[in-house]
């Protein structure tokens, strides 16, 4: 078949993008539009500005995109854009105007989940260098600022179905780290500033425990022994994918990030730590652009040790239960995917215990783990395959869920 090349638009959250993807495995060009400067005033995204700032930014955010790939808008085979999760407002711009193109060229409109986008952001990566074979069972961890997810993936016949078998009961990772730094004074966003001033804290200062959470789908010995002599059903989740009613009732792996958010409120409190994280909110606040200097001459020793037991905290959380749920599936390859990706002691912790279990680990370059548009392209390429084009009458999704 002759190369395809794909155009995909993504707008889910605070970053307008834009991105020429060819045949799923090469990335062309990858413009990025950030808010992160519109938003950081008011510690967290907007709903209504970044709406708005994805109205003045797509139109040249694409254009950009396609005369970095040397191409025009009549060379693209088709338009991929992300449909869900994300905010309802933000989506809708990049959809209408998806349809708006593919409608003026008369090209085929791909509808893409993001989180599926995320997962083939690893997947383009590995293309890229060669490797075209991922062996199967393989497990991805989608975990960013709004999601925390584990799903286990199958591929067939070049079409992708996924099935979630853990997700977060209250917060996302990422988002305990946004609220984590906003707490401590260290601005929006928070999960680069964390990773970056772990490594002058001590890990070990603050002890932090998390719950054992109680699954409502947890058996009996006798009822799992039972299990064994029929094969279970192919499940059915709810919208946030929890179990659905008649789910066969298979072992998850959930989250949970509001405890340890929780927690260190209560540190903060109970060690009289308020009036120097109004002091570092306020010098920080009057630097345009601080550096890690700028934190460092901000933070004491005490914050300092705060910020890396709550990270190492989180970072142990996720690859144990990660690697619990790998172990349980006899899984054959592990993708970590999304913004919290980029975390540095999350990377090397999981390369580590990956290696001691294994489990040979996959992670996208930190461009692409954070919302961009190439993942969403390249995610679109199984669907042109398949002629799985999107209608017209299609409309954003800001729970959908990946199936």
């Amino acid at each position: 078949m002759a190369d395809a090349y794909i155009l995909g638009i993504e707008s889910s959250c605070d970053e307008t993008a834009a991105a020429v993807v060819r045949s799923g495995e090469k990335l062309v060009s990858n413009v990025v539009f950030s808010q992160i400067a519109m938003h950081q005033p008011y510690g967290g995204v907007v709903p209504e500005l970044a709406s708005r700032e994805h109205l003045r930014a797509i139109v040249p955010v694409v254009r950009k995109a396609l005369a970095d790939a040397k191409q025009t808008y009549e060379s693209m085979d088709a338009i991929a854009v992300t449909q869900g999760p994300g905010l309802a407002g933000a989506l809708l711009v990049g959809i209408t105007y998806a349809k708006a193109l593919a409608f003026a060229l008369e090209k085929p409109l791909i509808a893409v989940n993001h989180l599926e986008g995320h997962i083939h952001a690893v997947l383009l990566e590995e293309r890229q260098k060669g490797n075209h074979t991922l062996n199967f069972p393989a497990l991805a961890l989608v975990v960013s600022g709004g999601h925390t997810h584990l799903f286990l993936a199958e591929e067939k016949d070049s079409a992708w179905s996924y099935e979630n078998i853990g997700h977060t009961r209250d917060d996302a990772a990422g988002e305990a780290f946004d609220k984590v730094a906003k707490l401590l004074g260290l601005g929006y966003p928070g999960g680069p500033v964390i990773d970056r001033l772990s490594a002058h804290g001590d890990a070990k200062a603050v002890k932090f425990a998390f719950a054992q959470l109680k699954h409502p789908d947890r058996r009996s010995a006798k009822t799992k022994m039972d299990d064994k002599k029929s094969p279970p059903c192919r499940k059915e989740r709810d919208e946030d994918g929890a179990p659905g009613e008649g789910e066969a009732n298979s072992l998850r792996f959930d989250f949970s990030y509001s405890g340890i958010k929780t927690a260190v409120l209560r540190y903060v409190e109970t060690h009289e730590m308020k009036a120097s994280i109004e002091a570092r909110r306020t010098a920080l606040a009057g630097i345009s652009k601080p550096t890690l200097d700028d934190y460092l001459a901000n933070c004491d020793k005490q914050t300092l040790d705060l910020v890396a037991s709550f990270q190492r905290a989180v970072v142990d959380d996720l690859v144990r239960k990660t690697l619990a749920a790998a172990a349980a599936n006899n899984i054959a390859t592990l993708l970590v995917t999304g913004g919290v990706a980029a975390n540095n002691e999350l990377r090397q912790t999981f390369e580590r215990e990956g290696a001691r279990a294994g489990v040979p680990v996959f992670f996208p370059s930190r461009p692409l783990s954070t919302d961009n548009a190439a993942m969403i392209a390249a995610a679109a390429y199984p669907k042109f395959l398949a002629r799985d084009f999107a209608g017209m009458d299609f409309s954003a999704e800001a729970g959908m869920v990946l199936r």
